[in-house]
């Protein structure tokens, strides 16, 4: 079986690994695309998940919600499962980012002691 490459080694044609989308700009289509944050941040089942539970959580709270309800209070769990959504994705692309760019490791070399 293959094993997995970190970020930071090179790929198997000799090329260097391709840096994590800023995550800035994994926010900003994030907030316009529901469960495309995800899929940047090479998660595609995460972003599949939220979607089906922005849509079913929306679904339910509509039919759970009084008729005089606003139109966010009758689909407020499917707008708090795409807040969360959100938040998730600019979390992970922040971690892929420092991640990517941080230091490398220092070595344990005896000379330098």
């Amino acid at each position: 079986m293959g094993q997995r490459s970190t970020a930071r080694e090179p790929s198997s044609a000799g090329q260097a690994a391709k840096p994590p989308l800023h995550p800035l700009w994994v926010l900003l289509i994030a907030i316009l695309l529901p469960g495309v944050g995800q899929v940047l941040n090479n998660t595609p089942k995460r972003g599949v998940m939220f979607l089906f539970f922005i849509m079913s959580l929306g679904w339910v709270t509509m039919h759970l919600a009084p008729p005089d309800a606003s139109f966010l209070g009758r689909h407020a769990g499917g707008f708090f499962s795409y807040a969360i959504a959100i938040m998730d994705a600019y979390r992970w692309a922040r971690y892929r980012w420092a991640f990517f760019h941080r230091a490398p490791a220092p070595t344990d070399d005896a000379s330098a002691r």
